[in-house]
Formats: C-alpha cells, structure tokens, sequence
C-alpha cells in the first residue's frame, strides 16, 4: 500500500473503519502505516506484522 490509498483498519471490538494512508514506514518486522481516520483526521499509526495473519490491521478497501 501507498500514500493516498483508500485503506480499512481493524480496530478493538468494532467494524473495520475506512482510512487514507498518509504515510509508510517498513521495519523488519512489518510495516507501519499513518492512517487518516475520521475521528483522527491527522492520522494514527497501525502495524502490519508480517507471517501474522491476525497482526494485519491495515487492508487495502476493494
């Protein structure tokens, strides 16, 4: 996923919330994405483990 891309975040004990991606950073162990969300118009940072299908919380919306 890129900057500017329409994205939808797994958040604790609720739906998947629609986003844009306002920024990426790639560590070793996943990717971190700074995603706009409504309540958080300046964005909020999410981690995508990688091999861990239950750590990925940012998915690109269809």
């Amino acid at each position: 996923m890129n900057i500017n891309d329409r994205v939808t975040v797994k958040t604790d004990g609720g739906p998947r919330r629609p986003g844009v991606v306002l920024a990426v950073e790639q560590f070793s162990e996943g990717t971190m994405y700074l995603v706009s969300l409504e309540e958080y118009p300046l964005g909020i940072w999410f981690f995508n483990e990688l091999g861990h299908p239950d750590g990925i919380f940012v998915e690109r919306s269809e």
